[in-house]
């Protein structure tokens, strides 16, 4: 298991996080970093993006074998929703 740092930010009146210092330099978080956010029941996980987690997340995606057409999206995400 690794580091354990347990720091508390605020939310802007934008709705912009500011993620504490020691969690960045830990994660190695620069400007323009991409992370990722997942909501389950109460907890917002956020997860660092790095170029083999982005290919495991789309990995679902690019294994479809039908091309998805923009007017099913919508109809695609609340389906995923209901899972």
């Amino acid at each position: 298991m690794g580091t354990e740092i347990i720091e508390m930010g605020s939310i802007s009146s934008r709705g912009q996080i500011a993620i504490p210092s020691g969690i960045r330099k830990q994660l190695g978080l620069n400007e323009g970093s991409k992370v990722l956010f997942i909501l389950q029941d109460n907890t917002l996980i956020m997860k660092k993006v790095t170029a083999e987690s982005f290919a495991s997340i789309t990995e679902p995606l690019r294994k479809a074998k039908k091309k998805i057409k923009e007017d099913d999206v919508v109809e695609f995400i609340h389906a995923m929703r209901k899972k």
